[in-house]
């Protein structure tokens, strides 16, 4: 599979070519259509990061940077609670270095923000990051 692009900059998977007309999928809807062979150009991005586009741009953040189901479940408390102070989330069974880590992995990634609770150090989601947990939420 290959990633392909019009003239126009629409960015499709190329699932079938000939000489005259190639089938190409839109990554994003997953729709099929048929395009003349000669207005597509291929791209250097590899496939499966096309294919990715699927997923919206705050969820594929989400899901890059969380290493597993407790740094998941910790964002979740995060988002649900508004605002926690750090000590608080010391109450999550992480040490404070492991803790102190996650935490600006998530702060690099943009997930998490820092901010003031009760006059104490604390985190907060970021917009991005509440709207990424949303879209998982299974409701």
């Amino acid at each position: 599979m290959q990633t392909v692009h019009t003239e126009d900059g629409e960015r499709y998977l190329l699932v079938d070519s000939s000489t005259e007309s190639s089938r190409v999928r839109d990554p994003a809807t997953g729709e099929e259509h048929t395009v003349a062979t000669e207005r597509l150009e291929p791209t250097d991005e590899p496939a499966l990061d096309t294919a990715a586009r699927a997923v919206s741009k705050p969820v594929r953040r989400l899901v890059s940077a969380v290493p597993d189901e407790s740094a998941l479940g910790l964002l979740y408390e995060i988002d649900a609670r508004g605002a926690v102070a750090a000590r608080d989330l010391l109450s999550y069974d992480y040490c404070e270095s492991d803790l102190h880590g996650l935490c600006g992995e998530f702060r690099a990634a943009g997930l998490l923000e820092a901010c003031e609770v009760a006059g104490e150090r604390g985190y907060r989601v970021t917009p991005a990051a509440s709207a990424a947990l949303a879209e998982l939420r299974d409701d």
